[in-house]
């Protein structure tokens, strides 16, 4: 969970992830939306590939990524179980000291 959150930390990253939203990308279509240069933009793709945020297809010589929903899952079941409701604890009914 470090590795993701890390990788949503920074701003290009997150960008990312919200172009491929819509589908699977080229790395070549990807650079055409940021203006950095290529290989910040792999260091991008490395970060996000660490944390099993996007994963990557070679097709000839494209490259494509996509968003790798699993990961997005099991972040959000993460969180709710820090932030969510608590479960309130089921009356022992041997116990009858309860309310």
């Amino acid at each position: 969970m470090n590795e993701v959150f890390k990788a949503l930390s920074d701003p290009t990253r997150r960008a990312i992830l919200k172009e491929l939203r819509a589908g699977e990308r080229s790395a070549g279509e990807l650079s055409e939306l940021f203006p950095i240069s290529k290989s910040t933009l792999s260091g991008h793709f490395l970060v996000l590939k660490a944390a099993d945020l996007v994963e990557s297809e070679r097709r000839g010589t494209t490259i494509l990524y996509r968003l790798n929903t699993t990961v997005f899952q099991d972040v959000l079941s993460g969180l709710l179980d820090l932030f969510g409701p608590q479960e309130q604890a089921t009356p022992d009914p041997s116990r009858k000291d309860q309310p």
